[in-house]
Order: structure tokens, then C-alpha cells, then sequence
């Protein structure tokens, strides 16, 4: 029996700013978006959502991952990583939701997830209509729309809000200290574009991931409703299964690399050009470079940097944002030098 993901009701702003934001753990926040006209209309009918997305669908063509009914719904890599299982296509919205409908309850239906898609693309008129109480207008909404499908687990490098809006979604949450015990798949070579678990947390093959016993041990889990939201802090692993024949979630990111006006580098390239660095170096040099890393990155703070002028800091100070453009010329440049 895994622990449940600690459940808020009636969250003000003020509790968003001051608790639950700040505690970096995962929160429940029940019915903070049933005042939605669009879970209003998903919770009357599937006929009611059709109707409202068709009023508002511009007929973007959104990103569609399509998979065989034997997939289970699973996103992730055919036999020995050779490829991934799905298509790719693109659909408008409505053309979606239609399928859903024609194809509701039948076991043999074509998996259906159409991921990601910016609501000012594809329902400019959503955020107007269906404000969020806890972000900024900076923070941009996506959707997500399909039926019985798993995304694996997987990290974000920003925080997410994920607000269900029809059907139903079980989350499975890891803390990022489980990464050596969830079997991650290539870093650089990944079905969604963030790497993900070989491991099907909802149903594990223990004999083949034995380490997947320790990771539960510390795993999270909720069921969310339409009009219930899911707070997870960046860089938290989370498995996202959708139980319902027609599912739509709409999600927002914020302080990372993805999602706001505000966007930052990713820090996972860091990682990846690391291993580029590191990789073949012997390991008491890789443990010596340990030392390094976490001081000048870890452990930075203007104590650190006090016996240095300010003007002097380069990259470790605050200016190097503003030269952020040189910095990354800096690196491609010291990339192409070693083909």
C-alpha cells in the first residue's frame, strides 16, 4: 500500500504561497478548480466537453501520440529500446475528442494521448474563460487530451501544476533522491523528451527491476477528479496513468526551462555536457571533481565570493546572465572543438 499524496481543501493564495509552494513535497489541492466552466461542463457529460472545446477550438494541429491496443497504453520503447511504440501524428482538438467518442469502451480502441499543447495555439479563449486562482497570467497552460494511456515516470526541471479537467488520473511521485533505484532509460534518446523509468510502477516486474522494491518504499500516490489539481515540485519522478475513456488534463510549468515567459537554460544539458567531460575520466578523479562541483555549485553564495569584487565575478556573478548569449557561444564552440 503506497502512502498518499497529502490532500489541501479550500486552498487560498495564501496558503499556496506560504505552505504548500514552499514545502517542496508533493500536494493535493481537491476541487480547487470545480468553479471551471470547462469541468463543469466535462463533469455533465462527454457531450458537454465535446460541445465546449468545439466553441473555442481553433483547429491547431496538436501533437498526437498514437498506440496499439496491446501497447496498453504504456509510452515508451519497443523490444530493446529499438525505436518507440507509437506514431506521431497531428489532429485539431475536436478530431480527437470526436475518436474518444467513437471508440469509447471498446478494448481493442487505438491508445490515444495528445500531449502538450499550448491552449493559446489550440483554445486561446480557455485562460479568459477558465482562470487559474494560484499562478500569474506569465505562467502558460497545456493540454492534454486521450483515453487509457501511461506516461512513465519521468522529471520535469520546473514545478508543475497538473489540473484534471475530465476522467480520471492515478500519479505515482518519486523523490529525486530515488533516481538509482527507478532504471532509467537513455538520457539522450527518450519517446517524450524527458528520460524516463523502464519500470511500470503500477504493475513492477521485481525480478527484472528489484531495486523498483526500494523505490516504492518511498513512493507517493493520488487519484485525482475533475477539478482537482496535483502540485509537483520540479525534478520529482512521476508515473501519470489515465483510467478513463476520455481524459483531459490541462498543466502548467513554471521556474524551469518549459513552460513560462521566463523560461530558463535547462540544467540538464549541464548534465548531459558533463558526461561528456567526465565520463572516461578515472573514478578518483571523477570523485575529486565531486569536490569541485559542489563547491562552486552547490554550496555558491556571496559568502563564498566575498574575497572577489563584485564587478570581478564573471561567470559566478550575477552578471553572467546578462552575458548569457557569449556564455553559450562559449560552450558550442568548445563542443564543436571535439567532435
Amino acid at each position: 500500500m503506497l502512502n498518499q499524496i497529502k490532500c489541501w481543501h479550500k486552498v487560498s493564495v495564501a496558503q499556496w504561497h506560504n505552505e504548500i509552494k514552499p514545502s517542496f513535497q508533493p500536494a493535493v489541492l481537491k476541487g480547487l478548480l470545480n468553479h471551471w466552466p470547462m469541468v463543469q461542463a466535462a463533469t455533465t457529460s462527454d457531450m458537454a466537453l465535446s460541445q465546449y472545446i468545439a466553441g473555442q477550438d481553433t483547429g491547431w494541429q496538436v501533437d498526437t501520440l498514437l498506440l496499439a491496443p496491446d501497447s496498453d497504453g504504456r509510452i515508451g520503447y519497443k523490444e530493446d529500446l529499438a525505436g518507440f511504440n507509437y506514431e506521431k501524428r497531428q489532429y485539431p482538438l475536436t478530431a480527437i475528442l470526436s475518436q474518444l467518442l467513437k471508440t469509447k469502451s471498446d478494448p481493442q480502441a487505438v491508445r490515444i494521448a495528445a500531449q502538450s499543447a499550448l491552449v493559446s495555439n489550440c483554445m486561446p479563449e480557455f485562460t479568459t474563460d477558465n482562470p487559474n486562482p494560484l499562478l500569474a497570467d506569465t505562467v502558460i497552460p497545456r493540454v492534454w487530451l486521450g483515453n487509457k494511456v501511461m506516461v512513465p515516470a519521468h522529471f520535469d526541471d520546473a514545478d508543475n501544476l497538473a489540473c484534471v479537467v475530465a476522467g480520471k488520473r492515478t500519479f505515482i511521485l518519486f523523490p529525486p533522491e530515488q533516481v538509482a533505484n527507478l532504471y532509467i532509460g537513455p538520457l539522450d534518446y527518450t519517446p517524450t523528451g524527458a528520460p524516463i523509468s523502464l519500470v511500470d510502477f503500477s504493475q513492477p516486474d521485481f525480478e527484472r527491476f528489484p531495486k523498483a522494491r526500494e523505490a516504492l518504499q518511498h513512493a507517493l500516490v493520488a487519484e485525482l477528479e475533475p477539478g482537482d489539481a496535483l502540485y509537483i515540485p520540479a525534478l520529482w519522478w512521476h508515473q501519470v496513468k489515465s483510467t478513463a475513456d476520455v481524459n483531459l488534463l490541462v498543466n502548467y510549468w513554471w521556474g524551469g526551462s518549459i513552460g513560462s515567459a521566463d523560461s530558463r537554460m535547462a540544467p540538464f544539458n549541464g548534465l548531459l555536457h558533463s558526461l561528456l567531460s567526465f565520463r572516461e575520466l578515472p573514478p578518483q578523479q571523477r570523485q575529486a571533481w565531486s569536490a569541485i562541483f559542489s563547491h562552486f555549485l552547490l554550496n555558491c553564495d556571496d559568502e563564498m565570493l566575498a574575497h572577489i569584487p563584485p564587478q570581478k565575478r564573471g561567470i559566478q556573478g550575477q552578471g553572467a546572465f546578462v552575458t548569457k548569449q557569449a556564455i553559450t557561444q562559449w560552450l558550442v564552440k568548445s563542443l564543436a572543438g571535439h567532435k
